[in-house]
């Protein structure tokens, strides 16, 4: 099947055909650098990472942008809370998000423009925005007037007379309309500014974003992705301001927007103060724990973020090892009978789940179907395994099959799937298995016991029944 992605705009899946092909080009806002990543963050990084990896797989040239937002209002509040500069506090978070970034083996960006580095551009297009008439100076306070704007609203679903003052819009007694947004500040007594046609200021939020797509992929792009929360007012915004400019159609052909992760089902967020840094939960589970834990749900969807999703997701990728580390034992000498069989046996079968793999990927990028289709496939292989032993060579090509799957979703089985202070959660939960399936035995309960030997199998696990208790060990 052809690419389909799940376009904001139209709020339907479209096949997907960039504007010159081979070439996407594809822009993503970054974060504010006031503080680490935290876990709402890392889902965003990882599901894009992931969206550019298939790109790439398919024979696509991504151009990849992702800014970072280095001057803004919390910007200058953490740097006063810390007595530091606002550059010196960007310089810090910046080092830490990219350190952070690699470990979760989030590839890095073509580009990663900083707003501060790019004000002359952004002095440009607002120069641009004014000759056109689509936005007005005001008190050394430049605005975009939201009337030029045929078509506000079109990616948020809002209507222009809806909007009220003081709803997720700035107030200010400069503007014409309520609606309209700011694009340069004035400068504050002790704040960061820069020299500009209409006095020291520095840059609204939504035009940094649009200089830097212009200046580095052009007037239109592929796709621009982001998490939901920014589709407004952040990304009308920058619709309204990019197309005023460039007398241009459309910003973006595809708008991409990740579900965001909650915690008691409220969003995660540095305000709210309900965040757990990437750093902190990786001490516990791992980068990629918690990179498979962020891809085990549909990437449009919201998810629940809590300690007993990532061991569950610990637990999965402790299968994905099992098998891997199984495939890659010496095989025993079997005649050639054996081995035609047993090579038919591994292929006919694993096949149509490495096809199930690359389906969901091809549908919007399903990241949960496509994780469930290796997991049968890891099924699959482990009865091949456990029944049938196949030879060396029969291993070494489905281990390959193993690993483009996994390495399309960011893993890389040259290094351990899971960290090796995380495996006792694989240990723990197979001996309350076993306990479960001799209390089964116990009670004659023999349908459970049978369930919970097929099922540890499954996961490349064999039980032996000995006069001393019941014994493990893999595949």
């Amino acid at each position: 099947m052809s690419l389909h992605v799940y376009n904001t705009l139209t709020r339907t899946k479209e096949a997907f055909a960039p504007i010159t092909p081979p070439v996407v080009k594809m822009y993503t806002c970054g974060q504010t650098v006031y503080n680490d990543i935290h876990m709402g963050n890392a889902r965003f990084y990882v599901v894009f990472d992931t969206v550019r990896r298939y790109l790439t797989h398919l024979g696509y040239d991504v151009q990849f942008v992702q800014n970072f937002t280095d001057i803004d209002d919390k910007m200058i509040t953490r740097a006063a809370e810390e007595n530091t500069s606002v550059e010196a506090l960007a310089e810090k978070y910046i080092a830490r998000t990219l350190e952070d970034l690699a470990h979760l083996n989030v590839l890095p960006a073509t580009v990663n423009p900083r707003a501060t580095h790019e004000i002359p551009a952004i002095i440009d297009m607002i120069t641009q925005l004014i000759d056109r008439e689509a936005a007005y100076e005001r008190g050394g306070s430049v605005f975009f007037d939201v009337t030029r704007a045929a078509q506000y609203g079109k990616l948020s679903r809002k209507k222009v007379e809806d909007l009220q003052a003081g709803a997720r819009i700035e107030v200010d007694g400069e503007k014409k309309s309520p609606a309209d947004f700011v694009l340069w500040k004035p400068a504050k007594p002790g704040e960061p500014a820069w020299d500009s046609p209409w006095g020291p200021g520095r840059p609204g939020w939504h035009i940094e974003c649009s200089a830097m797509i212009q200046k580095y992929l052009g007037n239109a792009i592929d796709i621009h992705g982001g998490s939901a929360d920014l589709i407004f007012p952040h990304h009308e915004n920058e619709i309204a301001q990019s197309e005023a400019a460039c007398d241009c159609d459309a910003l973006s052909k595809y708008w991409m927007h990740c579900g965001l992760l909650t915690v008691n089902h409220k969003k995660m967020s540095k305000s709210q103060g309900n965040f757990q840094t990437l750093r902190d939960v990786a001490e516990r589970f791992g980068h990629d724990v918690i990179r498979f834990y962020l891809l085990s749900g549909h990437y449009r969807m919201p998810m629940e973020f809590g300690d007993e999703m990532l061991t569950a997701a610990a637990r999965g990728l402790g299968r994905i090892r099992n098998c891997a580390e199984a495939l890659l034992q010496p095989s025993e000498a079997i005649n050639a009978d054996d081995v035609k069989s047993v090579d038919a046996t591994a292929f006919d079968e694993a096949s149509i789940y490495v096809d199930e793999f690359h389906d969901a990927m091809r549908n919007d990028f399903n990241t949960a179907d496509a994780i469930t289709a290796i997991f049968e496939w890891v099924k699959s292989v482990n009865r091949v395994l456990i029944q049938n032993k196949p030879d060396t060579d029969t291993k070494i090509m489905l281990l390959g099959d193993l690993g483009e799957m996994i390495g399309l979703l960011g893993f890389d089985l040259d290094k351990p799937i899971i960290p090796s202070n995380n495996i006792s959660l694989d240990v723990t939960f197979i001996e309350a298995q076993i306990t479960a399936r001799q209390e089964a035995r116990k009670n004659r309960d023999f349908a459970t016991s049978d369930r919970i030997r097929n099922e540890l199998a499954e996961m490349g696990i064999i039980l032996e029944d000995t006069s001393d208790g019941v014994r493990w060990k893999r595949a």
